[in-house]
């Protein structure tokens, strides 16, 4: 589902309710950051890796830690980038090497509403009015969630170019419908404070995709060079 979403540069490995990664082991240092994590957390945080680790695989780059850096971000093997998704049932990671593209960021979150008040919090007077259309279009997708989840995504893609926070509120997200695909498109993030520098360039815009399937919303959002 994820790999659908991003270039063909990008690997992509995922797993639907764990499945053969089940019992995936974790680095010493790793078991470390969760060892008083309920088993629920634990789990996940060993599946998301070993996901990491095949794409590292894939990518002819030795399978190693993932160990999480500032504000959390992964730190990835030297010239790789990539992101990492977790939710109840599905984790994914898509790893890319740092020459085809500048950064990127996943998510995927349950296909239900937000709770309540949540969306309130996190969106623009703007981004309401475009889902209240999108809903009447179509009411069987919970564009909350989807925008929330395109959210996620914009921010894992510019925190490795900037280092810095990006608030909800900074990025004003415009969800578009593929035409004849009414649980897919593309999604435009204009960010309102200055954008990351990539090749020399300001990007004040950021792109991506998303799929609605098997009970989830996932995103993607890529930051290409040109």
């Amino acid at each position: 589902m994820i790999e659908e979403l991003l270039p063909d540069s990008v690997v992509a490995v995922e797993v639907h309710g764990h499945g053969e990664l089940e019992n995936a082991v974790l680095y010493p240092e790793e078991a470390a950051l969760v060892a008083r994590a309920v088993p629920k957390r634990r789990r996940e945080f060993a599946v998301v890796r070993a996901c990491a680790r095949r794409a590292m695989e894939k990518l002819g780059v030795p399978p190693q830690p993932v160990l999480p850096g500032e504000r959390g971000a992964p730190r990835w093997p030297a010239g790789l980038t990539g992101s990492m998704t977790h939710c109840d049932g599905y984790c994914a990671a898509a790893l890319v090497r740092a020459g085809d593209l500048a950064s990127l960021g996943i998510d995927a979150e349950p296909h239900g509403p937000l709770p309540d008040g949540v969306l309130e919090s996190v969106s623009l007077p703007g981004e309401r009015a475009r889902l209240r259309e999108l809903a009447a279009a179509n009411p069987a997708v919970h564009w909350d969630r989807l925008l929330f989840s395109a959210k996620e995504s914009v921010y894992k893609a510019w925190f490795p170019l900037t280092g810095k926070w990006l608030d909800f509120t900074e990025a004003d997200i415009d969800i578009l419908v593929t035409p004849g695909t009414p649980y897919g498109g593309t999604l435009r993030a204009e960010l309102l404070v200055p954008g990351p520098l990539v090749g020399g360039e300001r990007r004040g815009v950021l792109e991506g995709r998303w799929t609605v399937r098997d009970g989830l919303v996932a995103t993607s959002v890529t930051v290409p060079y040109a």
